[in-house]
């Protein structure tokens, strides 16, 4: 029995997705995607995409048909997507549709350790945030509009409003957030100003002598990382 290859990275999805369209060198995969806004939902770096390419290579799931040369410039080879890799591109969205993974973002981690900054601090970062979520807001919908404007199929673009309404949704917290923060609903920790020391001692529930009980524990879904 052969051993199981590695799951698909998102770049890798994205690759074998546009190979299941044409066979194209990595230098086109890369500005296609770029083009297509991609970036939004994929890290996409030159230098990522083509080792992405080579280890899709190496595991037969894309294969070299061709190198050609256009001018001066360096030699480019051409991929074609093989039946194994559509195999494995259609398992892997099926996997992902199916399962709710746990992916692990950053700002969760920022905003359950926010309580060791100041409040005035908390509040001008945060705004901040909101300023740039609602600028990415603006940018979607102008990606949108000009999908509706050009007659796109709308199964080629049905992430944009997935992406706005979860935008949406963090902003409609985040605003909720800052006004209870910023009227005292919501008790903060007191900074020194001078030093930045706290003011009083960290506490934490889960630590407090009054609450010995274990906090529950989220039930992972099917399939998700452990």
């Amino acid at each position: 029995m052969g051993q199981a290859r590695p799951a698909l990275t998102a770049l890798a999805v994205s690759v074998l997705a546009l190979l299941e369209e044409r066979p194209m060198h990595p230098y086109e995969m890369f500005q296609l995607l770029l083009r297509r806004g991609e970036d939004l939902l994929v890290k996409l770096r030159p230098g990522s995409l083509y080792h992405t390419v080579t280890r899709l290579a190496e595991q037969d799931l894309v294969r070299a048909e061709g190198v050609d040369r256009a001018g001066n410039r360096p030699e480019r080879t051409t991929y074609r997507i093989t039946a194994s890799g559509r195999d494995a591109l259609r398992a892997r969205v099926a996997e992902i549709l199916r399962y709710p993974q746990r992916e692990y973002p950053l700002f969760p981690v920022a905003l359950a350790e926010a309580h060791n900054l100041p409040k005035d601090d908390v509040l001008a970062l945060v705004r901040e945030r909101v300023a740039h979520l609602e600028r990415d807001l603006e940018d979607l919908d102008t990606m949108t509009d000009w999908a509706r404007t050009h007659e796109v199929r709308r199964r080629y673009w049905i992430v944009l409003p997935y992406l706005r309404t979860t935008i949406a949704a963090e902003l409609t917290w985040l605003t909720g957030f800052l006004d209870e923060l910023s009227c005292g609903a919501l008790e903060w920790e007191e900074f020194d100003q001078h030093t930045g020391a706290r003011l009083a001692g960290p506490e934490h529930p889960w630590a407090d002598n009054d609450h010995p009980e274990t906090p529950p524990v989220p039930r992972r879904s099917a399939g998700a990382a452990t």
